[in-house]
């Protein structure tokens, strides 16, 4: 046909041209002409391509030369939208979110995106709606001009554009655009087309998250999604019936008569034959597996009924995944966390447990932490399970990551108990040695609590105490000092005289005095109150060796003179040796001679002490034994309440717990809080005819009251005048009887030991008046608050026509909560005054206290709306409740 046929020509026929394209028909030559000479009229440059100006910018090799790339392409794009019929304004947006994307401003395009979205072809609609919810937000006006466009999109016969409509609503929807296109994204959940279905399915679930009051319009063709075929409408199905039964009580209620339908889909899910489609590395459709396991254990918590129809199912998947794939290793997380949300078998628990323990085992440590993650949450459920992996844990503590053994740690602590505290110990002392610097605080006081709950016996309490101070170092928080001297001072005396020798060992090693300051303080605070004992009294073994006392005077004096010793260390030590003086039986010349030295110390406060100390052995030498005689045994909680700890119990000789009462309490400070709506507002809106708020009112406060007198104030109308009228106790102490704090003042050395006289002159009535008042309040507790290891307590007594309650938070769990605040509200009927809070951090098992009081200005039912407050792990948490059933008889 074609004799002179060369293979190089360009003009063949078009079935030996190797240059022809079918896609280039006279269609596209006519459109490519009219652009073109729409060009020549226009004058306008052909725009940089997508890829080039992506080229452009990657290859700026400063950050001067990337804006200048990009402005200048700002200005170019700027100009093209001058231009009514600009053919380029898809490819021109396009570089503008690329622009975008990178941190530009780019909100001159939100016009331009409107015109895309309006335009009939669907290539510029794709771009148009993608510019919208990348550049639009709620918060502009042009954000309502696109309502109209996506209800006729809404309604387009294209499934495609349909789906640009739905995902762009999902994403951009405000409340008023919401209610105005909810009856839309409903009639498309009931389309008989399954892709509109899933993307209307995906839209019902935004928007229920924007407006939740529209979940009722959805709740009927929601239901209907469950009895697909279709695994992408089944998902979103899923996904969307779970948010509903998360926000609605009632839906939830609703909806737990699907748990036969969630059963048999899972169940065909598991016992499915190999479906290429759905396959995930030998599992079907793990997706769909996790969001039907996710909506089992919300609709099987606290329902017995529906966690027996689901019991058999969570079985057959926590025996039949697989879990050489880490997507099997999620499915059977989802299962685990559903064992034991729900009431499930006590073997089911076993099972899930013993999941987790071949977690421990694996050696992706991200399996590894979430294993350590969920034990720690699930351990109080079955605690005798968790035992079982206790060696596993325990080899946790050496991982080289961080995280992992920090939540080794914290579940070691909640697996100690009276069988295994030995061993426990034993274990986390070497960590505490080898612990990096973050790690200590928490792990030593988790240890004293741990050894406080379940030491077998006093001595094997003090011989732990001691290795924690020393493997612990500076590092010990100041509760754990104040533990071990009040856990010395309650010994008996045969075990102080032991402690004191075996801390006197202690001192002799090098670099403890620089390193272990806390030890130190508890060496010589010991060595001070029980001098006699270690030297003149009883052995309590041959191992104990004892010093010369001249051997005594120049430890001390090498601690007082040494550089790097703290100031607080040296008020201890100074005190210790102004009891020496009294305890030892020579020495004295030696010791005056030290004491005197300080009187002229260039640190203020140890100058004071050393004057004041150097007058009991010049005119009031007389006054000197009974002065510096020994404490009494400290009934003193385990830690401050400053640091926020709680009632402890402490082991007696015979190793059983003995309540302790705290006998030193700070000074009553009124919370200055604003009268302002802002708490009525954070408190649920209530209006201020409803409630009232405390006022900043101060309460009037005499000079040189002591802590008893305050104390005696709190419990009732108790004079004690004639009694405390010249004693004064030093606030300062915290609730620490400390002998360091009561020497602040020109007469702090006779401070210390009248304050310890007075507290044993009305110990029994104290005890007899406690005893009474806790029997009248035992009854009339309210809890208000008992979640997420977080447990608050009022307990409300009456006080002549004024009710008192006493807030009481205990934090069960093993975080600290810091930055805690409680506050609360009383309907306008009433008036309440805050007074503070013992502390504002609250350690594992600790304790805050704060009062209220409460005074009725008319005849109401008291009800309070309580905000709590608080941090852990660097996460805010709020919890917000109201609390009713306070005695009505408290204001007669």
């Amino acid at each position: 046909m074609y004799p002179y046929y060369e293979p190089d020509w360009s003009v063949l026929p078009p079935e030996n041209n190797r240059r022809f394209n079918p896609a280039f028909n006279m269609a596209s030559i006519r459109q490519v002409i009219n652009e073109a000479v729409e060009r020549g009229i226009m004058r306008m440059p052909t725009p940089t391509r997508l890829r080039d100006l992506i080229r452009q910018i990657r290859a700026a090799r400063t950050a001067a030369e990337e804006r200048a790339v990009v402005n200048k392409e700002c200005a170019y794009i700027r100009s093209t939208f001058r231009e009514e019929d600009s053919v380029w304004r898809c490819r021109n947006i396009a570089k503008l979110l690329y622009i975008h994307m990178l941190g530009y401003p780019a909100h001159f395009g939100q016009l331009e995106c409107l015109k895309l979205t309006a335009s009939p072809r669907f290539t510029d609609k794709r771009i148009g709606y993608l510019g919208a919810m990348l550049l639009l937000d709620e918060r502009q006006d042009v954000h309502l001009l696109i309502t109209n466009c996506l209800k006729n999109d809404l309604n387009s016969p294209t499934q495609f554009v349909v789906g640009l409509a739905l995902c762009t609503l999902g994403a951009i929807a405000s409340p008023e655009m919401a209610r105005d296109l909810a009856s839309e994204v409903e009639r498309l959940m009931k389309s008989p087309n399954a892709y509109i279905r899933k993307k209307a399915a995906l839209c019902a679930f935004r928007v229920i998250r924007r407006v939740p009051e529209l979940m009722e319009i959805f709740l009927p063709a929601t239901r209907s999604l469950l009895s697909e075929k279709n695994h992408g409408i089944l998902i979103t199905g899923v996904t969307l019936i779970t948010e509903m039964c998360e926000n609605s009580p009632d839906t939830l209620s609703h909806f737990k008569k699907i748990v036969p339908n969630l059963v048999r889909i899972l169940k065909n899910l598991i016992l499915a034959g190999y479906s290429p489609e759905h396959d995930v590395s030998g599992v079907s459709d793990p997706f769909l597996q996790v969001k039907i396991l996710r909506l089992l254990r919300i609709l099987g918590h606290n329902d017995p009924d529906a966690s027996e129809a689901m019991n058999d199912i969570l079985a057959q998947v926590a025996t039949n995944t697989e879990t050489s794939k880490n997507v099997g290793n999620t499915i059977l997380y989802e299962t685990v966390l559903s064992i034991m949300d729900i009431r499930s078998e006590g073997g089911l628990r076993v099972l899930a447990i013993n999941i987790l323990g071949r977690f421990l085992l694996n050696s992706d440590k991200n399996i590894r932490y979430v294993a350590l993650n969920t034990l720690l949450r699930t351990v109080h459920a079955d605690t005798s399970a968790v035992q079982r992996h206790r060696t596993t844990i325990l080899e946790c503590l050496k991982d080289p990551d961080v995280s992992i053994r920090r939540r080794a740690m914290e579940l070691s602590f909640a697996l100690i108990n009276g069988q295994n505290i030995r061993s426990m110990t034993k274990e986390l002392l070497v960590f505490l040695e080898k612990a990096d610097s973050e790690f200590k605080a928490q792990c030593s006081s988790g240890m004293v609590l741990s050894a406080e709950r379940f030491a077998p016996s006093t001595r094997w309490h003090l011989d732990t105490q001691l290795n924690i101070l020393v493997a612990a170092g500076n590092y010990v928080r100041d509760d754990v000092v104040s533990s071990t001297i009040q856990l010395i001072s309650s010994s008996p005396s045969l075990e102080q005289t032991y402690i004191t020798a075996k801390l006197w060992d202690a001192l002799q090693t090098p670099n403890n005095c620089e390193d272990k300051q806390p030890l130190l303080q508890v060496a010589v605070w010991a060595i001070g109150e029980y001098g006699d004992l270690f030297m003149y009294g009883e052995k309590p073994g041959d191992d104990v060796t004892r010093p010369q006392e001249k051997e005594i005077v120049e430890m001390y004096q090498k601690l007082l003179w040494a550089p790097q010793g703290s100031t607080s260390s040296k008020q201890y030590t100074l005190i210790s040796l102004a009891k020496l003086s009294t305890r030892l039986q020579a020495a004295q010349d030696e010791i005056k001679q030290i004491i005197d030295a300080f009187g002229s110390h260039l640190n203020v406060d140890l100058q004071q002490r050393g004057v004041e100390f150097s007058q009991l052995f010049k005119t009031h030498s007389h006054l000197r034994p009974a002065l510096l005689e020994k404490m009494p045994p400290m009934q003193l909680n385990r830690m401050s309440t400053q640091n926020g700890a709680g009632n402890a119990t402490s082991p007696d000789e015979n190793g059983s717990g003995v309540d302790l009462i705290e006998n030193g309490l700070e000074e009553e400070n009124v919370t200055i809080t604003e009268g302002s709506n802002a708490l009525l507002e954070l408190l649920g809106g209530t209006s201020s005819q409803e409630l009232s708020v405390p006022n900043p009112v101060k309460l009037p406060q005499a000079p040189n009251v002591s802590n008893n007198r305050d104390l005696m104030d709190l419990l009732g109308d108790i004079d004690l005048s004639a009694k405390n009228s010249n004693t004064t106790v030093d606030s300062s102490t915290n609730g620490n009887v400390l002998p360091i704090p009561s020497i602040a003042s020109p007469i702090g050395g006779l401070n210390l030991d009248l304050s310890m006289s007075n507290s044993s002159l009305i110990t029994g009535f104290m005890d007899d008046l406690t005893t009474q008042i806790d029997s009248q309040s035992a009854n009339s507790k309210l809890t208000a608050l008992e979640k997420n290891g977080l447990s608050v307590v009022l307990a409300p007594r009456n006080a002549s026509g004024c009710l008192h309650v006493i807030m009481t938070a205990t934090n069960t769990s093993l975080n600290t909560m810091e930055q805690f605040l409680f506050q609360a509200a009383v309907p306008k009927s009433f008036t309440l005054q805050m007074l503070s809070p013992s502390g504002s951090t609250l350690l594992p098992g600790g304790v805050i206290t704060q009062e209220m009081r409460v005074t009725q200005s008319a005849k109401a039912l008291l009800r309070m709306r309580l905000r709590i407050s608080y941090t852990t792990d660097g996460n805010p948490v709020l919890e917000q409740t109201e609390i009713s059933g306070f005695p009505e008889e408290a204001f007669d």
